[in-house]
């Protein structure tokens, strides 16, 4: 068996194939994650817990959730992850309006920001972050050395992210210096990308209000493409993204105007 090992990327991969199929057998599942059916037995438990989905004899049914695995259950790390979170913190001005989306790569980045030694020092401007995601604005109003404005709007559980009008109408007031943005996907075509139509709205007014736009992304998002539209390429300033990233995509994207940080 060559599957997934990590928990989080087996629930994602059934819940995908759940939401396709509306039901899933053991040995289905086994099969098509390359695991054994003990361990898909174990997940499907785990998933019927957590109330991502029903356990029946032999399997699971879809459940009326969201198919998309909950922050706190995906993993928020990760080697390449954490390398671009760090990186594309160097890359913020200590005195700057950053805003920032949900995501479990914004949060590696937030958590990275929150680490600078220069920003904890006395005097000077405070970085202030502006953000929709519950989670990063969470732990930023923890750190003392930052102002966090965290805008209003309905939760989505799965992000843990605000959305809707009331979002909108608090971003209409603020102007932001930077976005650092998480996407589900990228390319020169289709330019920066996430699931939700709902959340596309929210950070599409963010894209507006920034002067700087900072993507950041592993390269699986270089490949993939996803049902709303955040922004064009020429909105994005940088991408940030890891070495496994296709060559080619990495270069349509810089042949469309992007500076790409590969670290």
């Amino acid at each position: 068996m060559t599957g997934p090992t990590d928990r989080p990327q087996r629930w994602n991969r059934l819940l995908e194939l759940l939401a396709d199929s509306g039901r899933l057998s053991v040995e289905d599942a086994a099969d098509r994650l390359g695991v054994s059916p003990a361990t898909v037995r174990r997940d499907f438990t785990a998933l019927a817990e957590q109330q991502l989905a029903t356990r029946t004899h032999g399997g699971v049914v879809a459940t009326t959730v969201a198919y998309e695995l909950p922050a706190r259950y995906r993993q928020t790390s990760g080697e390449a992850k954490q390398r671009i979170a760090e990186h594309a913190a160097t890359l913020v001005n200590p005195s700057a309006v950053i805003g920032m989306n949900g995501g479990t790569t914004t949060t590696a980045v937030a958590r990275a920001l929150a680490g600078r030694a220069d920003l904890t020092t006395a005097g000077g401007d405070q970085l202030t972050i502006v953000t929709n995601a519950l989670n990063i604005a969470g732990e930023m109003v923890l750190r003392p050395h930052l102002r966090t404005i965290c805008l209003g709007g309905v939760a989505r559980r799965e992000s843990y992210e605000l959305h809707g009008p009331l979002a909108e109408r608090a971003l209409a007031e603020l102007r932001l210096d930077s976005l650092i943005l998480g996407v589900n996907a990228i390319s020169a075509e289709g330019g920066a990308q996430c699931r939700h139509i709902d959340e596309a709205g929210v950070t599409t007014e963010m894209v507006r209000r920034s002067g700087y736009v900072m993507v950041v992304a592993t390269a699986d998002k270089l490949e993939r493409s996803a049902l709303a539209r955040i922004c064009g390429i020429e909105q994005v300033d940088v991408l940030v993204t890891d070495t496994d990233a296709e060559p080619a995509a990495v270069a349509t994207i810089r042949a469309a105007g992007v500076r790409v940080d590969i670290v």
